[in-house]
């Protein structure tokens, strides 16, 4: 009985400081309901001539309450990885204030426009798997980028001729907005894991061993920023595509790690007290049936009923992991990193 009190007593704790605090940027991510826009530019253009300062400028029309409405936006693309590998690079968005003031882009001076990577013919069902990953940590951690899917009727432009093509997409939230909504700011300096909010830390490393995600470093903030709310650092992650969950085309390992493909999970969490990693896993398996539900809501949209049931089967696997008293010291806490 002491031990549940005190694990309650730190969860309580822990969570102090999480009321969120409403802004005005929230309106666009509120309805869950894909928004139809419209884009034009060169991919050719969008790849060649961007970078962290140079963007390409075009118009945006978007469908909200039955009617059709355009804004000029400046977008460059983003990712080193996805912008050698890709056709269509994921994007950053910035938009002028007189440009998204009282409309429902108003407060989001800055947001990213993830796309599908190749021409291929998963490359929709993948963005869907991506953006449920997002989806998902919602539910598990209230420092969470908000998104809003996006049905994209793209043309672009090939010299004489424009070719259109038909896509899904998202967007996501800047994250100073993820920082404001909390009343904190955004962490800038490297710092080492074990310095970061214990609970917070674990139910983001569970979150990317769920994904069979090895791609990120919370140290160097690679795939993820870090918040600062309450005097504590807490992990946000994102970039969820090179993982098991999506399983894309061109997805790569990293071998050095033990293991052959994206689809075999590896822990990347550091060593923390055992009360942590008791108190989220039983916060991933109470949450279980409302996850795999909110994973299953979204069967009908996939183009490729294959593509959503090795997503299912691979979210099965995981808490095979988290039911098993051996297997979850096995591969989790023995697992747990030192360095």
């Amino acid at each position: 009985m002491k031990k549940q009190v005190i694990s309650g007593i730190i969860l309580f704790i822990s969570f102090i400081g999480t009321a969120q605090k409403d802004l005005k940027s929230d309106a666009l991510f509120a309805d869950q309901t894909p928004l139809e826009i419209n884009l034009s530019y060169s991919n050719k253009d969008m790849n060649r001539n961007t970078n962290d300062s140079t963007f390409i400028d075009t118009t945006l029309e978007y469908l909200h309450e039955e009617k059709w409405s355009s804004m000029e936006v400046n977008l460059r693309a983003r990712g080193n990885f996805r912008r050698n590998e890709c056709y269509f690079p994921p994007i950053k968005m910035k938009i002028k204030k007189a440009e998204y003031s009282g409309t429902i882009f108003d407060g989001n001076k800055t947001m990213k426009l993830v796309l599908p990577c190749k021409l291929e013919s998963e490359n929709n069902d993948n963005i869907l798997q991506e953006y449920i990953a997002y989806k998902i940590y919602e539910r598990i951690s209230p420092y969470h980028f908000k998104t809003r899917r996006v049905n994209i009727d793209f043309n672009e432009p090939k010299g004489k001729k424009v070719k259109n093509f038909q896509l899904k997409g998202f967007l996501i939230e800047d994250d100073k907005r993820v920082a404001q909504r909390h009343e904190g700011k955004v962490f800038e300096r490297f710092v080492h894991p074990m310095a970061m909010q214990h609970l917070t830390s674990v139910q983001n490393a569970f979150f990317q061993y769920l994904l069979g995600n090895t791609d990120f470093s919370v140290a160097y903030q690679h795939n993820g920023k870090l918040l600062y709310v309450d005097s504590q650092i807490i992990p946000l992650p994102y970039d969820f595509d090179m993982t098991g969950w999506v399983n894309p085309s061109y997805a790569t390992v990293n071998v050095t790690l033990g293991i052959n493909s994206v689809q075999d999970r590896k822990y990347r969490g550091f060593k923390r007290e055992q009360q942590y990693f008791d108190e989220v896993r039983q916060q991933f398996l109470k949450q279980k049936t409302e996850l795999m539900d909110m994973v299953a809501s979204y069967e009908s949209q996939f183009s490729d009923e294959d593509e959503y049931k090795n997503m299912f089967d691979f979210m099965e696997t995981f808490y095979e992991v988290l039911e098993d008293d051996t297997k979850f010291q096995k591969s989790i806490v023995d697992e747990s990193r030192t360095k």
